[in-house]
């Protein structure tokens, strides 16, 4: 038996979505520390896969080639046990990503203000933020992205706060969360027996 399984806790896989500078990369790792999971990243994985750098992907393949990568490594790791998987900040924008990711497990969107976000990311080499004004550009992204992210499971703010709290809050809500999927589970049930036993009664009338 894998000992990972048999430690108690809320989940044994669950997601990190949101915008860039977000802080899912940290984020994830400690909580995949606190959790006893494996941490997965997945530009870092596709980084590794392709031999380039995600700006370089983006210069010598396109971005439609790298979101093709994207939603490959998404299939994948939705495929994996006992995993806190970081996603890249335009992975779960996408339809059919979001939909997988949704369908395996819970996604926790983590949220900042823009100029957090600028802040953490200005010195960086984002192909996204190869703009004149990085700042309006980020804050355009954000607003686009608002309704998908809103989608997610559990939602967080990153701004200002130590990484330990933050990670303290996720699994607070996903002690939560697991709660009410077992809670939704036996009311599934119940009514599956309640029908049942109604089809029982009409047979014998």
């Amino acid at each position: 038996m894998n000992p990972l399984s048999l430690i108690d806790r809320p989940v044994s896989w669950l997601a990190l979505a949101g915008f860039m500078g977000t802080g899912k990369s940290r984020i994830g790792w400690e909580l995949s520390r606190e959790l006893s999971l494996h941490f997965v990243d997945t530009d870092k994985l596709i980084s590794k896969v392709v031999g380039k750098t995600i700006p370089e992907v983006f210069a010598e393949r396109g971005e439609g080639f790298f979101r093709a990568c994207e939603s490959e490594v998404v299939r994948r790791v939705t495929r994996l046990e006992h995993a806190v998987v970081s996603l890249g900040g335009g992975t779960f924008i996408h339809e059919s990503n979001r939909r997988e990711l949704l369908r395996r497990g819970p996604v926790v969107v983590l949220t900042a203000s823009p100029e957090t976000v600028y802040a953490r990311t200005k010195n960086s080499d984002r192909p996204l933020l190869h703009v004149p004004d990085p700042l309006t550009r980020i804050t355009e992204l954000m607003h686009e992205r608002e309704g998908a992210y809103q989608q997610g499971t559990i939602h967080v703010h990153s701004d200002g706060r130590p990484s330990e709290e933050i990670v303290a809050e996720i699994v607070e809500h996903l002690w939560e969360w697991q709660e009410a999927q077992q809670v939704a589970r036996q009311d599934a049930e119940d009514e599956r027996v309640a029908l049942e036993l109604m089809e029982v009664e009409r047979a014998c009338d």
